[in-house]
């Protein structure tokens, strides 16, 4: 994963922008975009008007809620600087609160306990827990933050193993785990949400690096035998995730959740959102969505980009990752090639 150097000017205070659940923003006139620095807008359901309030406004509306749900962009450090900023603000104004990260998995839970309870340091906590590559830059201030207030940390993703065999040799194959590994996975795996299932085979059509290498579907028309394994794997991290907050708070009565994860998985309120929903549909549940702006110096919101989530948190771009097509492809096959390789023994 890309390590991302934050430079001094991410300092700058976030703006935020009020603005209409059924209005589209295109026409909009906002003040550009320095550097990586970010805005959030938020929408209502009645609001006729448009103004900037601060994030500690934002914060304000966003205590109401049991769950937010943090989309990311997992290498931009403009989308990191608004997640410990409104970490730090929610707190101020509810401190029974617990972060939720799709960065650590379940099974390193203890570890993570461990770590945020002073019992082992910060070099045997990454090592063990498997902590991403960025996590100096992106994802050690929410951490320290919460080790300093001591705030639970949820480790709420699938193992990454489970994931793999998921994809290899299809959703039975959790039946085949020990009880203790078994744990590590939703109970339950809700694999008939259409509306995420062809959101997720439109990504595998458009990303040459991702699923089947015939693609996910037959000449007929109908999702391959391949796609929807793959559908299976992408579902048991969403479910994962989703039971992680559910069991978190049926044993917490009254704390409130920040959920840090990327940004395919809560955006318009599908995947994670949708299967929270399905486990606890008295939640009330809030969604920040990112979008990267084309033009930075006079940024608008395209109307596909409109109802990804209660709050829109507008980024910079990152530079494109590839000049050409042919970079591009390069980049893929060795992706594809590393995925064929990394089949293993799925049998326990």
């Amino acid at each position: 994963m890309r390590r991302i150097h934050t430079t001094a000017s991410l300092t700058a205070l976030l703006l935020l922008c009020l603005a209409l659940s059924r209005h589209s923003f295109a026409a909009a006139a906002w003040p550009a975009l320095p550097d990586l620095t970010a805005f959030l807008m938020l929408r209502t359901e009645a609001g006729k008007s448009q103004s900037l309030i601060t994030i500690e406004k934002a914060a304000d509306g966003l205590k109401g809620y049991d769950v937010i749900l943090f989309g990311e962009f997992h290498d931009h450090a403009g989308n990191h600087l608004a997640e410990m900023q409104l970490f730090r603000a929610l707190y101020a104004r509810e401190p029974k609160l617990a972060l939720s990260m799709e960065q650590f998995e379940r099974d390193v839970q203890p570890i993570v306990d461990s770590y945020m309870a002073g019992k082992i340091g910060e070099e045997p906590f990454r090592s063990r827990a498997r902590a991403w590559a960025n996590y100096a830059e992106s994802y050690r201030p929410l951490v320290e933050y919460a080790k300093e207030r001591r705030l639970p940390v949820i480790a709420a993703e699938i193992p990454t193993a489970l994931v793999r065999c998921i994809g290899q040799d299809g959703p039975d194959y959790l039946a085949r785990l020990s009880p203790e590994k078994r744990r590590w996975a939703a109970a339950e795996l809700h694999l008939d949400t259409i509306a995420y299932r062809d959101k997720f085979f439109r990504f595998l059509q458009e990303s040459g690096s991702h699923g089947p290498d015939e693609g996910p579907f037959d000449a007929a028309g109908k999702p391959t035998d391949d796609a929807l394994r793959a559908f299976a794997s992408q579902a048991s991290r969403d479910d994962t995730m989703a039971e992680s907050i559910f069991l978190y708070l049926q044993k917490n009565s009254g704390r409130k959740i920040l959920h840090i994860t990327g940004a395919f998985h809560v955006e318009r309120f599908l995947g994670t959102a949708e299967r929270l929903k399905l486990r606890a549909p008295n939640l009330k549940i809030a969604v920040i969505n990112p979008v990267q702006v084309d033009d930075p110096e006079h940024p608008t919101l395209a109307a596909r980009d409109e109802g990804g989530g209660n709050f829109t948190l507008l980024l910079r771009a990152t530079p494109k990752e590839y000049a050409n097509d042919a970079e591009k492809k390069a980049a893929e096959e060795k992706i594809r090639s590393s995925m064929r390789t990394s089949r293993g023994n799925c049998a326990s």
